[in-house]
């Protein structure tokens, strides 16, 4: 077991009494690339901020690289972490470098200012997703491919050995979502993550990741792709075609009854 970047045994999560994760058992290699699919509502996001430790289970256990998530959260650079909505307010004046030396401050401690290594940190991660030029210009005059490139910096910036993405291509067309789940990819193997990244894209998903976890409030697969129609019916609750454009694959779902 202590090659398992994540341990989740008999988990559930239950929102108003009514159940939003139900009997979840999975394993996560460390090292891995692994890909969450599922409907709007099926509980992928509260998967995650099970395993970062800001959402207890009503039920089960959690243990991310051998502890549970709240005891780990005081290793903040063991998990770095990019939220479907990682700046309220992209138009707020502040730098490229600014933005990405925000994901240091929990590290240094009430009232410290960011030293020279935490902005040589922070310099050497925008060359990596390719924003250094950008660093002195503001985040939002950036595209949002851009922008994303910067919080995925700025989730890298604790140094973690865990990187979870929830939604990290929302809103961007499909030239910069190539373009960002291969600077993923990339990242993951150079700087040897275990990678969890949540997405409704069943082409990007089979093309890029490792494995894959159908959720939709139970697992109802985890393997590594491709995934066939039957898991994908169980998981979206409806028949499910393939419509392919070469060798991508996008999800074509029937009329069907709620």
């Amino acid at each position: 077991m202590s090659n398992l970047a994540v341990r989740i045994i008999d988990l559930s999560v239950f929102h108003n009494r009514q159940p939003t994760l139900e009997d979840i058992t999975l394993n996560i290699q460390a090292g891995s690339f692994v890909g969450v699919l599922g409907p709007n509502g099926a509980g992928k996001s509260t998967l995650l901020k099970v395993i970062l430790g800001l959402i207890r289970p009503d039920k089960g256990e959690v243990y991310v690289f051998g502890e549970p998530p709240l005891r780990l959260r005081r290793n903040k650079h063991l998990i770095g972490y990019l939220p479907q909505r990682p700046l309220n307010n992209p138009h707020f004046p502040v730098t490229v470098l600014d933005v990405v030396l925000m994901g240091r401050y929990g590290l240094l401690g009430l009232g410290r200012r960011p030293s020279r290594r935490d902005k040589e940190i922070a310099l050497n991660l925008l060359k990596q997703v390719g924003m250094a030029s950008r660093a002195h210009r503001a985040i939002g005059d950036l595209s949002g491919g851009e922008q994303q490139r910067v919080f995925i910096a700025r989730a890298l910036s604790v140094e973690p050995k865990l990187l979870i993405l929830d939604e990290p291509t929302i809103s961007l067309d499909a030239c910069a979502q190539d373009e960002l789940y291969d600077l993923i990819r990339g990242l993951q193997e150079q700087m040897e993550l275990t990678v969890i990244m949540v997405s409704h894209d069943i082409g990007a998903i089979s093309e890029h990741v490792g494995d894959i976890v159908c959720l939709n409030r139970r697992i109802y697969l985890h393997q590594a792709p491709p995934i066939g129609r039957l898991g994908l019916e169980k998981t979206f609750g409806c028949s499910v075609e393939y419509l392919f454009h070469g060798q991508i694959p996008h999800r074509v779902v029937r009329i069907h009854d709620e």
